[in-house]
């Protein structure tokens, strides 16, 4: 397991706090209350190392095939349904939206090889991720990946407690299949918007991982 490079700063200012709050305890409320003391250490090393945790990448072999679409990131499938796409396509898609709370791997990975045909962020809302609106209202920030059997708009979504969607793709890039697209910081939402005539191979409340679940097939 590694840890992602998004995560050094929060890191870093967590062990600071978690410095000072225990060294503060330690000389002021050990010598007459040393109970509290103990459960003022306990509960910041669990936070500590919560954050920590959160920008873990944990070793996988992830799932590389050319007709396959493989899941951009971990977490729950929360909706599978045919929808009208406003902002690219201009044409009816399968929606796969999956919910990833603070407790999954964040990173978003790549779901087809192809090249990046449009990258954007929108400021918007934060609404919580399962919102019926948090994929259009809601911050985002949304790619098209195309290829020879067809093109995919994903959608990386803040919700409430996501306040930083980092994405690293450009207009032009070539990308490969698994590879990191980018990060959402402490819990979201990503959709998949697929062509018609894509075969969905997850079901509603399935969790996922990132990189290793086929997400669906051309």
């Amino acid at each position: 397991m590694k840890i992602h490079k998004e995560g050094y700063p929060s890191i870093g200012i967590a062990a600071l706090v978690f410095g000072v709050i225990n060294l503060v305890s330690f000389n002021f409320l050990s010598g007459n209350y040393p109970v509290i003391t103990a459960i003022i250490f306990i509960a910041t090393i669990f936070l500590f190392l919560f954050i920590i945790s959160f920008f873990r990448i944990p070793t996988r072999e992830h799932t590389l095939h050319n007709q396959q679409i493989i899941c951009p990131a971990d977490g729950k499938v929360v909706v599978i349904e045919e929808v009208t796409d406003d902002e690219f396509v201009k044409d009816r898609r399968i929606q796969v939206s999956i919910f990833m709370s603070p407790a999954n791997v964040h990173v978003n990975r790549n779901p087809i090889d192809g090249s990046v045909h449009y990258s954007q962020y929108h400021k918007g809302k934060y609404l919580v991720a399962w919102h019926p609106k948090s994929s259009t209202e809601n911050e985002r920030h949304s790619v098209v990946l195309q290829n020879e059997f067809g093109e995919i708009l994903v959608k990386q979504i803040a919700g409430a407690l996501a306040k930083r969607i980092i994405n690293y793709l450009k207009v032009g890039q070539q990308v490969k299949q698994g590879d990191e697209m980018g990060f959402i910081k402490f819990g979201s939402r990503v959709d998949v918007l697929l062509p018609l005539h894509a075969k969905v191979e997850v079901n509603l409340n399935q969790a996922v991982k990132g990189g290793v679940t086929v997400l669906a097939s051309w």
